[in-house]
Protein backbone atom coordinates (compact mmCIF):
# COMPACT_ATOMS: atom_id res chain seq x y z
CA UNK A 1 0.00 0.00 0.00
CA UNK A 2 1.35 4.04 -0.77
CA UNK A 3 0.47 7.04 0.83
CA UNK A 4 -0.53 9.49 -1.51
CA UNK A 5 1.01 12.97 -2.11
CA UNK A 6 -0.41 15.92 -4.30
CA UNK A 7 -3.93 14.64 -2.63
CA UNK A 8 -4.57 13.12 1.04
CA UNK A 9 -2.01 10.71 2.40
CA UNK A 10 -3.71 8.23 0.38
CA UNK A 11 -3.29 4.62 0.42
CA UNK A 12 -3.95 4.72 -3.57
CA UNK A 13 -2.08 1.20 -3.45
CA UNK A 14 -1.13 0.63 -6.40
CA UNK A 15 -1.52 1.49 -10.08
CA UNK A 16 -0.91 3.12 -15.26
CA UNK A 17 0.04 3.26 -19.34
CA UNK A 18 -3.33 3.19 -21.37
CA UNK A 19 -1.24 4.26 -24.12
CA UNK A 20 -0.57 0.59 -25.61
CA UNK A 21 3.07 -0.60 -24.95
CA UNK A 22 5.27 -0.53 -28.52
CA UNK A 23 6.71 -3.85 -29.60
CA UNK A 24 10.37 -4.24 -28.09
CA UNK A 25 12.76 -2.60 -30.16
CA UNK A 26 15.95 -3.78 -31.35
CA UNK A 27 17.57 -1.29 -29.43
CA UNK A 28 15.16 -1.72 -26.02
CA UNK A 29 16.00 -6.00 -26.49
CA UNK A 30 19.75 -4.77 -26.80
CA UNK A 31 18.77 -2.61 -23.20
CA UNK A 32 17.64 -5.95 -21.63
CA UNK A 33 20.33 -8.08 -22.74
CA UNK A 34 22.95 -6.04 -21.28
CA UNK A 35 20.45 -5.52 -18.15
CA UNK A 36 20.34 -9.50 -18.03
CA UNK A 37 23.95 -9.81 -18.22
CA UNK A 38 24.91 -7.66 -15.73
CA UNK A 39 22.16 -9.15 -13.25
CA UNK A 40 24.07 -12.40 -13.65
CA UNK A 41 27.61 -10.70 -13.22
CA UNK A 42 26.10 -8.90 -9.96
CA UNK A 43 24.44 -12.36 -8.36
CA UNK A 44 27.58 -14.56 -9.50
CA UNK A 45 29.75 -11.69 -7.10
CA UNK A 46 27.02 -11.98 -4.54
CA UNK A 47 27.14 -15.56 -4.00
CA UNK A 48 31.02 -15.04 -3.29
CA UNK A 49 30.60 -12.82 -1.02
CA UNK A 50 27.71 -14.08 1.23
CA UNK A 51 26.38 -11.55 3.49
CA UNK A 52 27.95 -10.73 7.17
CA UNK A 53 24.63 -11.73 9.16
CA UNK A 54 24.64 -9.42 12.58
CA UNK A 55 22.28 -8.23 15.13
CA UNK A 56 20.04 -5.91 13.68
CA UNK A 57 21.10 -1.88 14.33
CA UNK A 58 19.03 -1.09 17.85
CA UNK A 59 16.79 1.63 16.13
CA UNK A 60 15.51 -1.15 13.33
CA UNK A 61 12.97 -2.49 16.25
CA UNK A 62 14.16 -6.16 15.38
CA UNK A 63 15.14 -7.98 18.22
CA UNK A 64 16.78 -10.98 18.31
CA UNK A 65 17.44 -13.79 17.18
CA UNK A 66 16.29 -11.65 14.00
CA UNK A 67 19.66 -10.89 11.92
CA UNK A 68 20.43 -7.99 9.59
CA UNK A 69 23.16 -7.86 7.32
CA UNK A 70 23.49 -5.71 3.37
CA UNK A 71 23.49 -6.67 -0.11
CA UNK A 72 25.11 -4.87 -2.78
CA UNK A 73 23.36 -4.28 -6.25
CA UNK A 74 24.39 -2.23 -9.12
CA UNK A 75 22.24 0.80 -9.27
CA UNK A 76 22.22 0.14 -13.73
CA UNK A 77 22.17 -3.62 -14.38
CA UNK A 78 23.61 -2.27 -17.99
CA UNK A 79 26.53 -1.26 -15.87
CA UNK A 80 26.74 -4.07 -13.26
CA UNK A 81 30.59 -2.44 -12.52
CA UNK A 82 29.41 0.86 -11.83
CA UNK A 83 27.80 2.06 -8.87
CA UNK A 84 26.40 0.36 -6.25
CA UNK A 85 23.74 1.00 -3.29
CA UNK A 86 23.14 -1.27 -0.68
CA UNK A 87 20.05 -3.11 0.37
CA UNK A 88 18.77 -4.27 3.64
CA UNK A 89 17.90 -7.74 4.66
CA UNK A 90 16.96 -9.91 7.24
CA UNK A 91 15.91 -12.78 8.55
CA UNK A 92 15.44 -15.68 11.13
CA UNK A 93 16.39 -19.41 10.44
CA UNK A 94 13.52 -22.33 10.22
CA UNK A 95 12.75 -23.32 13.55
CA UNK A 96 12.34 -26.87 12.77
CA UNK A 97 14.91 -29.38 12.68
CA UNK A 98 18.05 -29.36 10.01
CA UNK A 99 16.35 -31.77 7.94
CA UNK A 100 12.89 -29.94 7.96
CA UNK A 101 15.01 -27.22 6.41
CA UNK A 102 13.60 -26.24 2.99
CA UNK A 103 15.77 -22.75 1.86
CA UNK A 104 14.56 -18.95 2.14
CA UNK A 105 11.31 -17.93 1.94
CA UNK A 106 11.39 -14.11 1.06
CA UNK A 107 8.94 -11.91 1.22
CA UNK A 108 7.65 -8.14 -0.18
CA UNK A 109 4.26 -6.43 1.34
CA UNK A 110 4.10 -4.48 -1.50
CA UNK A 111 3.76 -0.59 -2.07
CA UNK A 112 5.69 -0.17 -4.38
CA UNK A 113 7.46 1.67 -1.22
CA UNK A 114 6.64 -1.39 1.66
CA UNK A 115 9.62 -2.34 3.64
CA UNK A 116 9.34 -6.24 4.37
CA UNK A 117 11.69 -6.46 7.30
CA UNK A 118 9.05 -6.97 9.74
CA UNK A 119 8.09 -10.53 8.06
CA UNK A 120 10.98 -12.49 10.30
CA UNK A 121 8.95 -10.87 13.48
CA UNK A 122 5.97 -13.33 12.27
CA UNK A 123 8.17 -16.24 13.81
CA UNK A 124 9.11 -14.24 17.26
CA UNK A 125 5.79 -13.17 17.48
CA UNK A 126 4.45 -16.73 17.42
CA UNK A 127 1.81 -15.85 14.84
CA UNK A 128 0.44 -19.26 14.31
CA UNK A 129 -1.03 -18.83 10.81
CA UNK A 130 3.03 -18.94 9.64
CA UNK A 131 4.25 -21.58 12.41
CA UNK A 132 4.21 -24.92 10.11
CA UNK A 133 5.76 -23.01 7.33
CA UNK A 134 8.27 -21.43 10.06
CA UNK A 135 9.40 -24.62 10.91
CA UNK A 136 10.58 -25.59 7.19
CA UNK A 137 12.02 -22.18 6.15
CA UNK A 138 14.06 -18.93 7.42
CA UNK A 139 12.11 -16.40 6.89
CA UNK A 140 13.81 -13.85 5.10
CA UNK A 141 12.95 -9.48 4.39
CA UNK A 142 13.85 -7.11 2.82
CA UNK A 143 13.86 -2.93 1.85
CA UNK A 144 13.85 -2.78 -1.82
CA UNK A 145 15.91 -0.47 -3.36
CA UNK A 146 14.95 3.12 -2.72
CA UNK A 147 12.97 2.40 0.06
CA UNK A 148 13.70 2.67 4.28
CA UNK A 149 17.35 1.18 4.63
CA UNK A 150 18.24 0.63 0.77
CA UNK A 151 19.25 4.05 -0.41
CA UNK A 152 15.77 5.92 0.59
CA UNK A 153 14.82 8.15 -2.23
CA UNK A 154 12.90 11.57 -1.17
CA UNK A 155 10.77 13.88 -3.20
CA UNK A 156 9.63 16.71 -0.89
CA UNK A 157 10.58 17.38 2.83
CA UNK A 158 9.07 15.16 5.23
CA UNK A 159 7.20 17.53 7.20
CA UNK A 160 5.80 19.43 4.55
CA UNK A 161 4.62 16.38 3.49
CA UNK A 162 2.42 15.76 6.28
CA UNK A 163 1.32 19.08 6.65
CA UNK A 164 -2.79 19.58 6.90
CA UNK A 165 -4.69 20.53 6.11
CA UNK A 166 -4.77 19.85 2.47
CA UNK A 167 -6.38 20.56 -0.52
CA UNK A 168 -9.75 18.25 -1.17
CA UNK A 169 -9.49 16.22 -3.24
CA UNK A 170 -12.56 16.26 -5.16
CA UNK A 171 -12.25 19.88 -7.00
CA UNK A 172 -15.08 22.58 -6.94
CA UNK A 173 -13.82 24.52 -10.03
CA UNK A 174 -11.05 24.61 -12.68
CA UNK A 175 -9.25 26.78 -10.36
CA UNK A 176 -9.20 23.79 -8.36
CA UNK A 177 -7.86 21.14 -10.82
CA UNK A 178 -5.25 23.96 -11.97
CA UNK A 179 -3.93 24.05 -7.65
CA UNK A 180 -3.57 20.22 -7.69
CA UNK A 181 -1.97 19.91 -11.48
CA UNK A 182 0.26 22.63 -10.08
CA UNK A 183 1.16 20.64 -6.59
CA UNK A 184 1.56 17.35 -8.83
CA UNK A 185 4.23 19.00 -11.49
CA UNK A 186 6.06 20.27 -8.54
CA UNK A 187 5.86 17.05 -6.57
CA UNK A 188 7.20 15.30 -9.77
CA UNK A 189 10.31 18.08 -9.80
CA UNK A 190 10.88 18.02 -6.54
CA UNK A 191 11.28 13.98 -7.31
CA UNK A 192 14.03 14.98 -10.04
CA UNK A 193 15.97 17.41 -7.91
CA UNK A 194 15.93 15.33 -4.65
CA UNK A 195 16.75 11.91 -5.57
CA UNK A 196 17.71 12.43 -9.76
CA UNK A 197 20.03 9.68 -9.67
CA UNK A 198 18.46 7.03 -8.72
CA UNK A 199 14.65 7.30 -10.90
CA UNK A 200 15.21 6.21 -13.90
CA UNK A 201 16.56 2.56 -12.48
CA UNK A 202 13.54 2.51 -9.98
CA UNK A 203 11.56 0.03 -11.37
CA UNK A 204 10.26 -3.77 -11.02
CA UNK A 205 12.27 -5.15 -13.35
CA UNK A 206 15.40 -3.49 -11.23
CA UNK A 207 13.91 -4.76 -8.23
CA UNK A 208 13.03 -8.17 -9.49
CA UNK A 209 16.95 -8.10 -10.20
CA UNK A 210 18.03 -6.88 -6.63
CA UNK A 211 15.45 -10.01 -5.50
CA UNK A 212 17.76 -12.34 -7.81
CA UNK A 213 21.33 -10.70 -6.23
CA UNK A 214 19.59 -11.70 -2.65
CA UNK A 215 19.11 -15.13 -3.96
CA UNK A 216 22.61 -15.22 -4.92
CA UNK A 217 23.96 -13.70 -1.81
CA UNK A 218 22.07 -16.48 0.74
CA UNK A 219 23.57 -19.51 -0.88
CA UNK A 220 20.29 -20.46 -2.68
CA UNK A 221 19.76 -22.14 -5.95
CA UNK A 222 16.48 -21.20 -5.84
CA UNK A 223 14.20 -18.72 -4.13
CA UNK A 224 10.55 -19.50 -2.08
CA UNK A 225 8.90 -16.52 -2.50
CA UNK A 226 5.78 -14.35 -1.20
CA UNK A 227 4.21 -11.50 -2.46
CA UNK A 228 1.58 -9.41 -1.71
CA UNK A 229 -0.52 -6.59 -3.69
CA UNK A 230 2.31 -4.47 -5.32
CA UNK A 231 4.85 -7.84 -4.02
CA UNK A 232 2.57 -9.98 -6.97
CA UNK A 233 3.94 -7.39 -9.53
CA UNK A 234 7.22 -8.21 -8.50
CA UNK A 235 6.99 -12.27 -8.32
CA UNK A 236 4.80 -12.00 -11.78
CA UNK A 237 8.13 -9.84 -13.35
CA UNK A 238 10.25 -11.81 -11.68
CA UNK A 239 8.61 -15.36 -12.36
CA UNK A 240 8.92 -14.11 -16.09
CA UNK A 241 12.41 -12.68 -16.09
CA UNK A 242 13.83 -15.71 -13.99
CA UNK A 243 11.60 -18.62 -14.27
CA UNK A 244 13.98 -21.52 -13.58
CA UNK A 245 15.21 -19.37 -9.98
CA UNK A 246 11.73 -20.22 -8.30
CA UNK A 247 10.91 -23.07 -6.04
CA UNK A 248 7.43 -22.25 -4.80
CA UNK A 249 6.11 -19.09 -4.91
CA UNK A 250 2.67 -17.40 -3.78
CA UNK A 251 0.82 -14.27 -4.87
CA UNK A 252 -1.76 -12.34 -2.28
CA UNK A 253 -4.11 -9.69 -4.19
CA UNK A 254 -2.88 -9.90 -7.18
CA UNK A 255 -2.24 -6.48 -9.85
CA UNK A 256 -3.31 -7.33 -12.82
CA UNK A 257 -0.27 -7.91 -14.52
CA UNK A 258 -1.12 -6.84 -18.17
CA UNK A 259 0.55 -3.73 -20.15
CA UNK A 260 -2.48 -2.48 -20.90
CA UNK A 261 -3.35 -1.98 -17.28
CA UNK A 262 0.12 -1.23 -15.85
CA UNK A 263 -0.24 1.19 -14.06
CA UNK A 264 -2.68 4.15 -15.52
CA UNK A 265 -5.55 1.77 -15.88
CA UNK A 266 -4.86 -0.38 -13.03
CA UNK A 267 -5.83 3.20 -11.01
CA UNK A 268 -9.19 3.45 -12.85
CA UNK A 269 -9.78 -0.24 -11.91
CA UNK A 270 -9.22 0.74 -8.03
CA UNK A 271 -11.17 3.56 -7.64
CA UNK A 272 -14.32 1.31 -9.00
CA UNK A 273 -13.32 -1.39 -6.41
CA UNK A 274 -12.99 0.68 -3.87
CA UNK A 275 -16.83 1.99 -4.10
CA UNK A 276 -18.15 -1.87 -3.95
CA UNK A 277 -16.06 -2.37 -0.73
CA UNK A 278 -16.58 1.11 0.40
CA UNK A 279 -20.65 -0.01 0.47
CA UNK A 280 -19.71 -2.99 1.85
CA UNK A 281 -18.23 -1.54 5.08
CA UNK A 282 -21.15 1.04 5.19
CA UNK A 283 -23.56 -2.11 5.21
CA UNK A 284 -21.65 -3.74 7.83
CA UNK A 285 -21.58 -0.57 9.71
CA UNK A 286 -26.17 -0.35 9.58
CA UNK A 287 -26.11 -4.01 10.67
CA UNK A 288 -24.53 -3.05 13.90
CA UNK A 289 -26.01 0.16 14.53
CA UNK A 290 -26.62 -0.80 18.16
CA UNK A 291 -22.98 -0.35 18.51
CA UNK A 292 -21.94 2.77 16.35
CA UNK A 293 -25.09 4.93 16.19
CA UNK A 294 -24.35 6.02 12.62
CA UNK A 295 -27.63 4.47 11.23
CA UNK A 296 -29.41 1.38 10.24
CA UNK A 297 -29.13 1.60 6.43
CA UNK A 298 -25.97 2.12 4.05
CA UNK A 299 -27.89 5.56 2.56
CA UNK A 300 -28.10 6.47 6.86
CA UNK A 301 -24.19 5.82 7.04
CA UNK A 302 -23.18 7.41 3.46
CA UNK A 303 -25.75 10.61 4.70
CA UNK A 304 -23.18 10.99 7.79
CA UNK A 305 -20.27 10.72 5.92
CA UNK A 306 -20.98 12.92 3.22
CA UNK A 307 -22.26 15.39 6.57
CA UNK A 308 -18.91 14.67 7.88
CA UNK A 309 -16.85 15.75 4.93
CA UNK A 310 -18.75 18.85 4.08
CA UNK A 311 -18.08 20.33 7.73
CA UNK A 312 -14.35 19.43 7.76
CA UNK A 313 -14.34 21.26 4.19
CA UNK A 314 -15.90 23.97 5.49
CA UNK A 315 -13.89 24.67 8.73
CA UNK A 316 -11.34 21.48 9.40
CA UNK A 317 -11.58 20.08 12.41
CA UNK A 318 -9.60 20.50 15.85
CA UNK A 319 -8.09 23.16 12.42
CA UNK A 320 -6.32 20.15 10.98
CA UNK A 321 -8.64 16.98 9.54
CA UNK A 322 -10.05 18.71 6.12
CA UNK A 323 -11.65 16.30 3.45
CA UNK A 324 -8.48 14.89 2.57
CA UNK A 325 -7.05 14.09 6.15
CA UNK A 326 -10.42 12.27 6.40
CA UNK A 327 -10.38 10.08 3.38
CA UNK A 328 -6.73 8.97 4.56
CA UNK A 329 -7.77 7.71 7.56
CA UNK A 330 -11.55 6.32 6.50
CA UNK A 331 -10.19 4.58 3.34
CA UNK A 332 -7.98 1.93 5.28
CA UNK A 333 -11.78 0.50 5.56
CA UNK A 334 -12.48 -0.41 2.56
CA UNK A 335 -8.83 -1.94 2.76
CA UNK A 336 -8.53 -3.93 5.64
CA UNK A 337 -11.27 -5.68 7.36
CA UNK A 338 -8.86 -5.27 11.01
CA UNK A 339 -9.80 -1.42 10.37
CA UNK A 340 -13.76 -1.73 10.09
CA UNK A 341 -14.09 -1.50 14.04
CA UNK A 342 -11.85 1.36 14.69
CA UNK A 343 -12.84 3.20 11.69
CA UNK A 344 -16.73 2.88 12.67
CA UNK A 345 -15.89 3.56 16.41
CA UNK A 346 -14.00 6.68 15.72
CA UNK A 347 -16.93 7.83 13.27
CA UNK A 348 -19.56 7.34 16.21
CA UNK A 349 -17.59 8.97 18.59
CA UNK A 350 -17.48 11.62 16.43
CA UNK A 351 -21.29 12.03 15.84
CA UNK A 352 -21.46 11.28 19.47
CA UNK A 353 -20.09 14.66 19.95
CA UNK A 354 -16.17 13.47 20.95
CA UNK A 355 -14.09 15.15 18.17
CA UNK A 356 -10.79 14.43 19.42
CA UNK A 357 -10.66 10.94 18.73
CA UNK A 358 -10.82 11.97 15.08
CA UNK A 359 -8.44 14.53 15.52
CA UNK A 360 -6.34 11.41 17.07
CA UNK A 361 -6.98 9.13 14.40
CA UNK A 362 -6.58 11.25 10.92
CA UNK A 363 -4.12 14.40 12.25
CA UNK A 364 -0.76 13.87 11.32
CA UNK A 365 1.91 13.60 14.35
CA UNK A 366 4.27 16.38 13.69
CA UNK A 367 6.20 15.02 16.39
CA UNK A 368 6.93 11.82 14.61
CA UNK A 369 9.85 12.67 12.45
CA UNK A 370 10.85 8.98 12.01
CA UNK A 371 7.34 7.91 11.21
CA UNK A 372 6.54 11.49 8.50
CA UNK A 373 10.39 10.44 7.32
CA UNK A 374 8.83 6.94 6.42
CA UNK A 375 5.49 8.18 4.80
CA UNK A 376 7.16 10.52 2.40
CA UNK A 377 10.06 7.89 1.27
CA UNK A 378 6.88 5.14 0.92
CA UNK A 379 4.95 7.82 -1.85
CA UNK A 380 8.10 8.83 -2.87
CA UNK A 381 9.11 5.09 -3.85
CA UNK A 382 5.41 4.52 -5.30
CA UNK A 383 5.62 7.39 -7.20
CA UNK A 384 8.72 7.02 -8.90
CA UNK A 385 8.19 2.82 -9.71
CA UNK A 386 4.84 3.39 -11.43
CA UNK A 387 5.78 6.52 -12.84
CA UNK A 388 9.09 5.21 -14.36
CA UNK A 389 7.49 1.68 -15.05
CA UNK A 390 5.38 2.60 -18.19
CA UNK A 391 4.33 4.98 -20.42
CA UNK A 392 1.14 7.21 -19.01
CA UNK A 393 -0.53 9.73 -20.59
CA UNK A 394 1.00 13.52 -20.71
CA UNK A 395 -2.37 14.41 -22.08
CA UNK A 396 -4.78 16.52 -19.06
CA UNK A 397 -7.44 16.37 -21.26
CA UNK A 398 -7.21 12.73 -20.65
CA UNK A 399 -6.64 12.66 -17.08
CA UNK A 400 -9.64 15.18 -16.84
CA UNK A 401 -12.23 13.21 -18.85
CA UNK A 402 -11.48 9.93 -17.22
CA UNK A 403 -11.39 10.68 -13.55
CA UNK A 404 -15.03 13.30 -13.87
CA UNK A 405 -16.84 10.44 -15.51
CA UNK A 406 -15.20 8.07 -12.93
CA UNK A 407 -16.08 10.38 -10.20
CA UNK A 408 -19.74 10.47 -11.00
CA UNK A 409 -20.49 6.81 -10.02
CA UNK A 410 -17.11 6.24 -7.68
CA UNK A 411 -16.21 9.54 -5.46
CA UNK A 412 -14.94 7.65 -2.70
CA UNK A 413 -11.49 7.05 -4.23
CA UNK A 414 -11.56 8.60 -7.74
CA UNK A 415 -10.49 12.33 -7.34
CA UNK A 416 -7.35 11.56 -4.51
CA UNK A 417 -6.28 9.03 -6.64
CA UNK A 418 -6.12 11.02 -9.67
CA UNK A 419 -4.18 13.31 -8.09
CA UNK A 420 -1.69 10.97 -6.53
CA UNK A 421 -0.83 9.71 -9.69
CA UNK A 422 -0.89 13.15 -11.68
CA UNK A 423 3.37 13.50 -11.22
CA UNK A 424 3.75 10.62 -13.84
CA UNK A 425 2.23 12.42 -16.45
CA UNK A 426 5.09 15.10 -15.88
CA UNK A 427 7.36 12.58 -14.74
CA UNK A 428 11.13 13.75 -15.55
CA UNK A 429 12.86 10.56 -16.48
CA UNK A 430 12.46 8.38 -19.25
CA UNK A 431 9.05 6.01 -18.61
CA UNK A 432 9.70 2.11 -19.63
CA UNK A 433 7.72 -0.58 -21.54
CA UNK A 434 6.46 -3.19 -18.77
CA UNK A 435 7.48 -6.65 -18.71
CA UNK A 436 5.24 -9.13 -21.11
CA UNK A 437 4.73 -11.29 -17.66
CA UNK A 438 4.23 -14.77 -19.26
CA UNK A 439 5.56 -18.47 -18.46
CA UNK A 440 8.99 -19.37 -19.20
CA UNK A 441 11.08 -22.52 -18.84
CA UNK A 442 11.33 -23.97 -15.06
CA UNK A 443 8.32 -21.93 -13.44
CA UNK A 444 6.59 -24.09 -11.05
CA UNK A 445 3.13 -24.36 -10.27
CA UNK A 446 2.72 -20.65 -8.55
CA UNK A 447 0.10 -20.25 -6.14
CA UNK A 448 -2.22 -17.15 -6.32
CA UNK A 449 -4.79 -16.35 -3.61
CA UNK A 450 -7.47 -13.38 -4.04
CA UNK A 451 -10.50 -11.65 -2.62
CA UNK A 452 -13.56 -11.26 -5.09
CA UNK A 453 -14.01 -8.25 -3.30
CA UNK A 454 -10.52 -6.67 -3.17
CA UNK A 455 -10.21 -2.85 -3.47
CA UNK A 456 -7.37 -2.04 -4.06
CA UNK A 457 -6.33 -5.16 -6.29
CA UNK A 458 -9.94 -5.76 -8.05
CA UNK A 459 -9.88 -9.58 -8.68
CA UNK A 460 -9.70 -9.49 -12.56
CA UNK A 461 -6.15 -8.93 -11.93
CA UNK A 462 -5.77 -12.59 -10.30
CA UNK A 463 -7.40 -13.86 -12.98
CA UNK A 464 -5.14 -12.47 -15.33
CA UNK A 465 -1.67 -13.77 -13.84
CA UNK A 466 -3.31 -17.14 -13.70
CA UNK A 467 -4.05 -17.54 -17.72
CA UNK A 468 -0.47 -15.78 -18.36
CA UNK A 469 1.04 -18.38 -15.95
CA UNK A 470 0.72 -22.07 -16.95
CA UNK A 471 -0.17 -24.55 -14.33
CA UNK A 472 -0.41 -22.12 -11.67
CA UNK A 473 -3.50 -22.46 -9.24
CA UNK A 474 -6.08 -19.76 -7.93
CA UNK A 475 -7.75 -20.16 -4.85
CA UNK A 476 -10.77 -17.85 -4.54
CA UNK A 477 -11.97 -16.51 -1.10
CA UNK A 478 -15.78 -15.59 -2.06
CA UNK A 479 -17.54 -12.92 -0.28
CA UNK A 480 -14.67 -11.36 1.03
CA UNK A 481 -12.67 -8.20 -0.01
CA UNK A 482 -9.91 -7.70 2.38
CA UNK A 483 -6.71 -6.90 0.93
CA UNK A 484 -3.96 -9.18 2.17
CA UNK A 485 -5.59 -13.08 2.07
CA UNK A 486 -2.89 -15.28 3.57
CA UNK A 487 -1.94 -13.37 6.83
CA UNK A 488 -6.26 -13.77 7.63
CA UNK A 489 -7.60 -16.87 9.90
CA UNK A 490 -9.38 -19.06 7.12
CA UNK A 491 -8.61 -22.63 7.30
CA UNK A 492 -9.64 -23.49 3.73
CA UNK A 493 -6.90 -20.92 2.81
CA UNK A 494 -4.24 -21.28 5.40
CA UNK A 495 -3.87 -24.93 5.33
CA UNK A 496 -3.30 -25.13 1.39
CA UNK A 497 -1.15 -22.21 1.93
CA UNK A 498 0.62 -24.41 4.36
CA UNK A 499 0.43 -27.64 2.23
CA UNK A 500 2.30 -25.94 -0.86
CA UNK A 501 4.71 -24.48 1.19
CA UNK A 502 5.78 -27.47 2.92
CA UNK A 503 4.97 -30.23 0.06
CA UNK A 504 4.90 -27.73 -3.29
CA UNK A 505 1.59 -29.88 -3.96
CA UNK A 506 -1.54 -27.88 -5.12
CA UNK A 507 -4.71 -28.93 -5.93
CA UNK A 508 -6.66 -30.85 -8.73
CA UNK A 509 -8.49 -27.72 -9.88
CA UNK A 510 -8.87 -24.19 -8.74
CA UNK A 511 -10.31 -23.60 -5.38
CA UNK A 512 -13.33 -22.02 -4.01
CA UNK A 513 -13.29 -20.71 -0.34
CA UNK A 514 -16.13 -19.27 2.10
CA UNK A 515 -14.96 -15.90 3.42
CA UNK A 516 -12.89 -15.39 6.25
CA UNK A 517 -14.91 -14.46 9.58
CA UNK A 518 -16.79 -10.67 9.24
CA UNK A 519 -14.76 -8.35 12.17
CA UNK A 520 -16.85 -8.09 15.47
CA UNK A 521 -17.95 -4.98 16.70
Amino acid sequence: MALGSAGALVTATLIAGAVAAPAASADSRDGQDREARGAAIAAARAAKAGIDWQDCPADWGLAKPIQCGWVSVPVDYAKPYGKQIKLAVDRIGNTGTKKERQGALIYNPGGPGGSGLRFPARVTSKNPIWANAAKAYDFVGFDPRGVGHSAPISCIDPQEFVKAPKMDPVPDSEADKRAQRKLAREYADGCYERSGAMLPYMTTPNTARDLDVIRAALGEKKINYLGVSYGTYLGAVYGTLFPGHIRRMIVDSVVNPSREKIWYQANLDQDVAFEGRWKDWEDWVAKNDATFHLGTTRAAVQAKWVELRATAKKNPIGGVVGPAELLSFFQSAPYYDSSWVPVATVFGKYVAGDTQALIDAAAPDMSDTAGNISSENGNAVYTAVECTDAKWPTSWTKWDRDNTRLNKDYPFLTWSNAWMNLPCATWPVKQQTPVNVKTGKGLPPVLIVQSTRDAATPYDGAVELHKRFKGSRLITEKDAGSHGVTGLVNPCINDRVDAYLLTGKVDAADVTCGPHATPKP
